[in-house]
C-alpha cells in the first residue's frame, strides 16, 4: 500500500504528517510505504491513498488514489480517525 501526505511546497507540513500517519498505521499494525509531496507532484504519482487539507484535495480531483482530508496535521486523534475511516475498515 502507497501513501502520499500532501502540501502545498511538499516539504514541511507534509512532513509532519507523513511521520504522524506513519506512528498511527504502526500502532494500528499497518504496512505501507509512506511519502511527502508537494500537490503538482502528488498529481502524477501512483498512490492507494493521499492524505491531505481540504484546500489542497481539490487539486488532486480525478486521481486514482482514494483522496481523504486532514486538516490539522499535528492532530493525532483526527489522524487516528481518518485512518480508520479510510484504511484500516478496508
Amino acid at each position: 500500500m502507497k501513501i502520499l501526505t500532501v502540501c502545498g511546497l511538499g516539504q514541511g507540513t507534509s512532513l509532519i504528517l507523513k511521520m504522524n500517519v506513519e506512528e498511527v498505521l504502526g500502532e494500528k499494525g499497518i504496512q505501507a510505504d509512506v511519502e511527502h509531496t508537494d500537490v503538482s507532484a502528488a498529481s502524477s504519482m501512483q498512490a492507494d491513498y493521499i492524505v491531505t487539507s481540504n484546500e489542497l484535495a481539490e487539486g488532486l480531483e480525478g486521481h486514482s488514489a482514494k483522496v481523504f482530508i486532514v486538516n490539522n496535521y499535528f492532530d493525532m486523534d483526527e489522524i487516528k480517525k481518518a485512518v480508520d475511516e479510510n484504511i484500516a475498515s478496508e
